[in-house]
């Protein structure tokens, strides 16, 4: 369709206010009733100079849109009956079994400080051999959210892209993977929401041993490749694709010491060599979107059977404000980022460097909003608010569509 005004007035008034604020880049691709409603990009590859501009075709750290992917690749093969959704971890990754574990506070991602443990946390242990993947999908295993895993899989920062690393991705993933089966918990199995990338990163290695390869071959095979979605990679710049086709995140003065350019912005992710469950994939905003409209129009492009489609983006656990499906988050009732306009049927997910993935299947409408909100540095939080504008005025003019055309 011709790009409406209403559209292109409320989406030019939402990206000013927080263009080069909130963020230096972004790019919206947004389908109605399966067919384009807008695919626009806004900012500069390199802020500072301005020399770069921004396309659609430029590709963005996804950060926890990952999670999706693996997810799809995973439900893939519980479609195939290679896997089941409530089967425990550990008849996959045995080695996560064991002796009942302790529970501490986690620790926090950003300080990376201990966190304080429940109070009654020295009388409790958890037995791993209870967790199974319907607690992994549903971010309720009782494991932490965060765990310094990139300090266990190297003693050395990443090389930058183009350098050779001094270990080899394989042993670093090794080495991650024998401490993700050993950390304790932060609360029992089953008894509430925390969000975790722990459990995606081990969901990712099950994916790989379940398809027998690694995970980035799994996720291409299984959701990528047949869904013809190129511009998706892991490690794009160590793949050949040029900087100036993707956008920057931020300047790691600690541990790497340069800018994030080409590579991973989550430390977990690149610490393991790049590829991970929970983080690590890049794309454009069609390619995002054209995931999500797979998932809605459940064609047999993406291998997933109808009722394990439908079991996926129903509600499977809330606590806390959250609502959870299996891989995806469901709308919540109260500020949610898909804003006001969205059905409660809405599903969707977000990334800590500033995507969001949200589909109103009531609607018809698909929306991948995507920037680098991190460029600056990890405090910001505007990016909520301008997801809500945004799928606000896509939701606007998506019923002044379906009006006109009924």
């Amino acid at each position: 369709m011709t790009l409406t005004s209403p559209l292109e007035n409320a989406l030019e008034d939402a990206v000013s206010a927080h263009l080069g604020r909130t963020f230096p880049a972004a790019a919206i691709c947004a389908l109605h009733d399966d067919a384009v409603l807008i695919e626009r990009a806004w900012g500069w590859i390199d802020p500072e100079s301005e020399r770069v501009p921004v396309t659609p075709e430029t590709r963005f750290d996804l950060a926890s849109l990952t999670k999706l992917f693996t997810a799809s690749a995973f439900l893939s093969l519980v479609s195939e009956g290679r896997a089941a959704l409530d089967a425990p971890l550990v008849s996959v990754i045995d080695e996560f079994g064991g002796a009942p574990r302790p529970i501490d506070g986690g620790q926090d991602p950003f300080s990376k400080a201990m966190l304080p443990a429940p109070p009654d946390a020295a009388a409790r242990r958890v037995d791993p051999a209870r967790v199974t993947f319907r607690h992994l999908l549903t971010h309720t295993s009782g494991l932490a959210p965060w765990r310094a895993v990139f300090q266990a899989a190297s003693p050395h920062p990443p090389a930058a892209p183009g350098h050779a690393e001094s270990i080899g991705r394989e042993i670093k993933w090794a080495q991650a993977v024998a401490a993700l089966c050993s950390y304790p918990f932060v609360g029992e199995v089953g008894s509430a929401v925390r969000y975790s990338d722990l459990g995606l990163m081990l969901l990712g290695e099950a994916v790989g041993r379940l398809h027998g390869e690694t995970l980035d071959r799994a996720i291409d095979a299984r959701v990528t490749r047949p869904l013809g979605l190129s511009s998706v990679t892991y490690n794009p710049a160590r793949a050949g694709v040029p900087l100036d086709q993707i956008a920057p995140t931020e300047h790691d003065p600690l541990w790497r010491k340069r800018r994030c350019w080409g590579e991973v912005h989550d430390e977990n992710a690149c610490g393991v060599g790049g590829v991970a469950g929970h983080a690590g994939l890049f794309a454009t905003a069609r390619d995002v979107a054209l995931f999500g409209q797979a998932w809605l129009d459940a064609g047999s492009a993406l291998p997933i059977a109808p009722d394990v489609r439908a079991e996926a983006t129903r509600l499977q656990a809330e606590s806390n404000g959250e609502r959870r499906g299996l891989g995806w988050a469901l709308k919540a009732a109260v500020d949610s980022m898909a804003g006001e306009r969205f059905s409660m049927e809405s599903y969707g997910h977000s990334g800590f460097t500033g995507t969001s993935l949200w589909i109103d299947p009531t609607r018809r409408l698909v929306a991948a909003i995507l920037t680098n909100r991190v460029y600056a540095g990890r405090e910001g939080d505007g990016v909520h608010g301008f997801r809500r504008a945004v799928h606000d005025a896509l939701a606007g003019i998506s019923a002044s569509e379906s009006a006109r055309r009924s």
